[in-house]
């Protein structure tokens, strides 16, 4: 972190919602968050220290307005009919957690369905939020600039190094530094920030040995780590981050899914046409009360809809709602009309909305806490927006064998406030368990007792065998935050050209295995002026960060490269 930093800024650029927090390097724990954020749920008021993922873009393709905003104006636009050309963009995070083979040029629908390229919406968002942190420090204090600011972005843990390379890049077209910019993993955030809580909460996590599980529940993925406390205080991982997707955002398919089964996919369809703000309203209404199912009684959990929306589906079916309620295949009185804007919905049937991806987020966690890493760690801590919902508290409670859970208050913004502590102090996580085996593509002398006689090319006299996987790290190797790897060689050309692996195996061999990556290259210019045998290249990985980092130096010259992801070449 640059000595004169006076300020951290840390980004929590979510699936379904966003937002950010930040600190003064001299009241550290003082960490302050928007309170600015709001928005209708038909009959109620959804209020958020996080705003909507969500960006709109105006006919000319430009950036209009983000969050909330960008939802109402697009809302107000289309009662008058004039959204034509303007473009609405949702919760498109999960785009770089879904694909594979993730790539600069990946594309992401709009609210009507046309694909657009995603990493410009990511630049736009960031760089919103980042003008929105400015004019809100600006207004409460004098004598901060901006290059004062540490920014601190949080990611999954899960996601692999193309995911996090494309945030950063994102945020490095938003304008910001990146001398200045550090990636934080969500699950440690939100690890570092229950250290401040109660001392029933500190107790279980602060005492030297003592080993516990962070599930980070978001919209879009459940993000887990174990952490173990060092006697220095410090942090290790003693499990890769594991994970999948099994956020919030699959229960509001679910119900989705179950609108469009009673009132029609076309009127849905027409819906978000004509009236898109009661569209909106029944999602926000959605997401009130999907934060508080499990609380109330079952005969409580009434939804409130659109008259609007039984108007339009009555348009396209001479059936009633209560014939098509009745067509479902679901339990009698689980769905019960009331009035036309309101339905009564039966606690069972809310339930088996939530089923699938929590099902697999016990089914996982229990795996975690039967294995060998199981000794001395019996607290599993759930933060993230989705594990304030009572439903998922009680479940967990219940299904985690042996496990005390702990959901501590503000579980939502655990990981944005936990994101500045860890930008004041980043050295508080010590080490980390790779999720991968790493190394480079190098040629290897010819032995006949360990290769084929097909595999063998003549080169520089000699028999060789290409695209052997030269390890420098091994998947679940614990490394040092600060530790790094550096084989020497000599050039024999203008260009050394370096390709680096990673793959899930434990001992690769060749770099045509199956399942080994290419990640990325190293190109580094060398002299003509000096013999090659003359000269002495270093390949250095830096391991145990949250971003991996490979450079090259020629150390006769003294010239540098640093890897370049395939994904961005």
């Amino acid at each position: 972190m640059p000595s004169k930093t006076l300020m951290v800024a840390a980004f929590d650029f979510g699936t379904t919602y966003s937002g950010y927090a930040f600190s003064f390097r001299d009241d550290q724990t003082k960490i302050q968050t928007n309170h600015n954020w709001y928005a209708s749920g038909g009959s109620s008021l959804l209020v958020s220290l996080k705003t909507s993922t969500s960006v709109l873009l105006n006919p000319k393709g430009e950036f209009h307005s983000f969050g909330f905003d960008a939802e109402n104006k697009y809302a107000s636009l289309a009662i008058d009919d004039e959204h034509k050309g303007w473009r609405l963009f949702r919760r498109f995070k999960m785009v770089l957690h879904i694909n594979e083979h993730l790539t600069k040029h990946i594309t992401v629908e709009d609210f009507c369905g046309k694909q657009m390229e995603a990493f410009p919406l990511f630049v736009m968002s960031i760089k919103y939020l980042r003008e929105h942190l400015l004019e809100e420090v600006t207004r409460q204090t004098r004598g901060i600039n901006e290059t004062d600011i540490l920014y601190v972005l949080t990611v999954p843990a899960i996601w692999d190094d193309n995911a996090k390379r494309f945030m950063r890049d994102a945020a490095v077209a938003a304008k910001i530094d990146p001398k200045r910019l550090k990636l934080a993993l969500e699950p440690e955030c939100a690890s570092i920030w229950c250290e401040t809580l109660d001392k029933d909460v500190k107790g279980a996590l602060t005492t030297a040995g003592s080993r516990y599980m962070v599930v980070d529940l978001g919209g879009g993925t459940a993000d887990i780590s174990v952490h173990e406390r060092k006697s220095d205080g410090t942090l290790k991982e003693i499990h890769k981050a594991s994970g999948g997707p099994w956020g919030g955002i699959f229960v509001d398919k679910n119900y989705m899914k179950m609108l469009d089964q009673l009132y029609g996919k076309e009127a849905l369809i027409d819906l978000r046409k004509t009236e898109m703000s009661d569209y909106f309203d029944i999602t926000r209404e959605f997401e009130l009360k999907k934060r508080t199912f499990g609380t109330d009684e079952p005969e409580k959990f009434v939804i409130r809809l659109s008259v609007s929306l039984l108007d339009i589906a009555n348009k396209h079916s001479e059936k009633s709602l209560e014939e098509r309620i009745a067509a479902l295949d679901i339990q009698k009185n689980a769905i019960t009309p009331r009035g036309k804007d309101k339905l009564k919905i039966d606690e069972t049937l809310v339930q088996s909305w939530f089923k699938g991806p929590i099902d697999l987020l016990i089914q996982h966690i229990n795996s975690l806490l039967s294995g060998q890493k199981r000794k001395r760690m019996h607290t599993v801590i759930l933060v993230g927006g989705f594990s304030e919902s009572p439903y998922v508290q009680q479940r967990l409670r219940k299904e985690l064998h042996g496990a005390r859970v702990i959901i501590p208050a503000d579980a939502g913004l655990a990981v944005l406030k936990g994101a500045v502590m860890f930008g004041h102090n980043p050295s508080i996580v010590s080490s980390r368990i790779m999720k991968y085996t790493y190394g480079t593509e190098v040629l290897r002398s010819f032995d006949e007792n360990k290769h084929q006689a097909e595999q063998k090319i003549w080169m520089q006299g000699k028999w060789k065998v290409d695209n052997c996987f030269d390890v420098f790290v091994r998947v679940n190797e614990e490394v040092r935050v600060d530790q790094q790897v550096t084989r020497e060689c000599t050039p024999n050309s203008e260009i050394s050209l370096t390709h680096i692996y990673r793959t899930t195996k434990q001992n690769p061999e060749y770099t045509t295995d199956p399942g080994c990556e290419l990640l990325g290259t190293v190109q580094l210019e060398n002299s003509t002026d000096i013999p090659f045998r003359e000269q002495v290249i270093e390949t250095t990985f830096m391991f145990g960060d949250t971003e991996l980092r490979i450079k090259m130096k020629n150390t006769t010259t003294g010239k540098r490269a640093f890897m370049t992801f395939r994904c961005f070449q």
